[in-house]
């Protein structure tokens, strides 16, 4: 069996190397006699690979030494709670409603206090980014919270919000690491690593020290503190460690690419190959404002719901899987990550081509 393009919004595609690297490794990891899966996360070998990968991410992202790297557990949707419960301390937030895992959060925030929408993309289903060059932050504000790229609606920032002083948090599960980054300008910048980055059940938070207190919410459970795993360097109980093992061999395939450059670059080339493709199309059209599009999730339609089946079966059958969209938009999406090669995407645009030619 050979390996068919994988389009699926996470958990994704992979670089191949590092799965053969991991395969490799699988029975005996350098001489251990054991498979990291088998490794304890006490032990000194382990201890190496957990701190090249946050040296590496460091590297990548140029993450400034005020700034703590945590691998936690929990994916994207426990910071949802998490960040409240740490950080809330006047019990008031703003939140920028851009999609479904921006709407959770917010949901989620309310239940901890305040959480204010002080913009939102909804009356078009979200299929632009509000101005949020001056919005209306109440001024006792927390944070200030946003998902960076909307993976189900193929739409991205491409200029951060305006926050007026406040901390800014972002959700980057779907842009992570897929071009360069200030971290300077959040609070808080993190994922889930299953889209860009690794296997699902590894999240990375990377928080400015200020931010890490032990003053949280009453009730906030320990596991729940940023403190606990800032102080025990992620090892406060045991991490997803396989998880981390192969988000460690991504960061080193990526810095030997280039770094994050080369990768927006890569990305940008790819993305365009696609959009140029739907913007000619007679069949095919994109969903998303221009400016707003995503260069990593990419939403098309047909316009027939029926003919939209008839794609994603036809293109299974031709080994480009997981093209449905998402079950709450419908239509097609192609999730075009990191590792996702060029001759993925130009072999889709070639199958996209022939089908409507074919249902013309």
């Amino acid at each position: 069996m050979s390996r068919v393009y994988n389009f699926s919004a996470g958990p994704a595609v992979l670089p191949e190397e590092v799965l053969k690297e991991a395969a490799d490794e699988m029975l005996d990891y350098r001489g251990s006699g054991m498979s990291v899966m088998e490794m304890s996360h006490r032990s000194k070998v382990y201890d190496t690979i957990i701190k090249e990968a946050e040296a590496d991410l460091r590297d990548l992202m140029d993450i400034p030494d005020n700034y703590k790297v945590l691998f936690l557990q929990g994916g994207a949707s426990q910071q949802f709670a998490m960040i409240p419960m740490n950080l809330m301390k006047k019990k008031k937030a703003a939140y920028i409603v851009t999609g479904q895992w921006a709407k959770k959060a917010w949901k989620e925030a309310q239940i901890y206090g305040e959480a204010v929408a002080v913009a939102s993309s909804e009356d078009k289903t979200f299929s632009y980014i509000p101005d949020c060059s001056d919005l209306d932050i109440p001024e006792d504000a927390d944070y200030v919270y946003i998902c960076e790229n909307n993976t189900i609606y193929g739409t991205k920032y491409k200029t951060l919000p305006n926050t007026k002083g406040h901390t800014l948090v972002a959700d980057v599960s779907s842009c992570f690491l897929s071009e360069p980054v200030d971290v300077t300008k959040y609070g808080i910048i993190y994922g889930g690593v299953q889209k860009n980055i690794g296997p699902a059940g590894v999240v990375i938070v990377i928080i400015r020290e200020d931010l890490i207190t032990g003053d949280t919410l009453p009730g906030t459970p320990t596991m729940l503190k940023y403190k606990t795993h800032a102080d025990a360097q992620s090892l406060y109980n045991t991490p997803p460690a396989y998880g981390i093992y192969i988000c460690g061999k991504v960061f080193k395939w990526l810095k030997k690419m280039g770094g994050l450059k080369a990768m927006k670059e890569r990305n940008e080339e790819k993305a365009k190959i696609l959009y140029d493709f739907l913007d000619e199309s007679k069949l095919f059209k994109g969903t998303v404002v221009k400016e707003d599009r995503s260069l990593m999730n990419v939403p098309f339609v047909t316009g027939d719901d029926a003919l939209d089946a008839k794609f994603v079966a036809e293109a299974k059958a031709a080994g480009f899987e997981n093209l449905k969209g998402h079950r709450s938009v419908g239509g097609m999406r192609a999730s075009i990550y990191n590792a996702m090669p060029k001759e993925g995407v130009e072999k889709l645009v070639e199958f996209m081509r022939a089908f409507e030619q074919n249902n013309a």
